[in-house]
Order: structure tokens, then C-alpha cells, then sequence
């Protein structure tokens, strides 16, 4: 393997209240079931996973300056952060990380003020709208990209 680097996952805002928040959007999983599986699709890939959540706009921001060493790539749902934070943004363009936008259901099928993604015009690539396999789906497309030494 040409990285030993972890795969970081990183969770916005209110994403902490998944499983009882919104279930008919976001479905019953909560976070610690998502972290489980990501770290156990990750293990399969030879790889590790660095779960963080937070409600902050500069914890997100200081944690994807922090992979720019120490992350292989980074999974990201964003939240809400995703449709307004050009501080996520920039950051995600300084990193030279791999980035794969995630989100568990489908903004574009939602509200018109969630159709725009300034994440997405930042990441690597988006995967959104298959409610928890999202986030295994990133796991894969991330190491991969980790694996092939690709940046954002």
C-alpha cells in the first residue's frame, strides 16, 4: 500500500443527531453505527478511518487543514455548511488531499437552497442520495483514489 495515512470522515453540523433527527430523510442510522461501518469498509481496504463530528464551521475547517498531512483523503458531509461555507471551501482547495463530498440523502431532490454544493465545486467528486451507503461508497471511492496518489 503506498499510504499508511487514515481516511478522515468528517461530519457537520446536527449530523451528531442522526437515527432520531428526520429519519424519513436521513434514515434510523445513527453516527456511531455509520463510524462502525466506515471503519469496518475501510479495515476491508486495507485502510483506517479518523471519525470527527462537529456543529463548528473552524473546527471543520482547522480539521481539513490538518489532513493536508495526516489524512490519505477525506470523506465529507459538510451538513448544511455544504451550501454556504466558502471557509470549507478554500480550505479544501489548500489541502492537495483527495475530498469526496458525501450526504446521506439527495440535495438536489430536496429544497432549491440545497441544490447549490460549494463543497462539491471543491471535491474531488460528490456521492449522495443513498442514505448510509453513502458513506461506505465514499470509503471505497476514497481509497482508491488514495491508493492511486491522487489530489484534489
Amino acid at each position: 500500500m503506498p499510504d499508511a495515512k487514515p481516511i478522515y470522515v468528517l461530519n457537520g453540523p446536527n449530523l451528531n443527531l442522526l437515527g432520531t433527527r428526520e429519519p424519513e430523510i436521513y434514515g434510523r442510522a445513527t453516527l456511531a453505527d455509520i463510524e462502525k461501518a466506515c471503519a469496518a469498509r475501510a479495515g476491508q481496504l486495507g485502510r483506517t478511518v479518523l471519525f470527527r463530528q462537529s456543529n463548528i464551521e473552524g473546527e471543520l475547517v482547522d480539521w481539513l487543514q490538518e489532513a493536508r498531512d495526516k489524512a490519505a483523503a477525506v470523506v465529507l458531509n459538510a451538513g448544511a455548511y455544504t451550501h454556504t461555507s466558502v471557509a470549507i471551501h478554500d480550505a479544501i482547495k489548500a489541502i492537495g488531499v483527495p475530498v469526496i463530498e458525501t450526504h446521506l440523502s439527495n440535495p438536489s431532490a430536496r429544497e432549491e437552497f440545497r441544490h447549490v454544493s460549494l463543497v462539491g465545486k471543491a471535491a474531488k467528486g460528490v456521492i449522495a442520495g443513498f442514505g448510509a451507503t453513502s458513506y461506505l461508497l465514499a470509503i471505497e471511492a476514497a481509497a482508491l483514489l488514495a491508493n492511486e496518489g491522487q489530489s484534489a
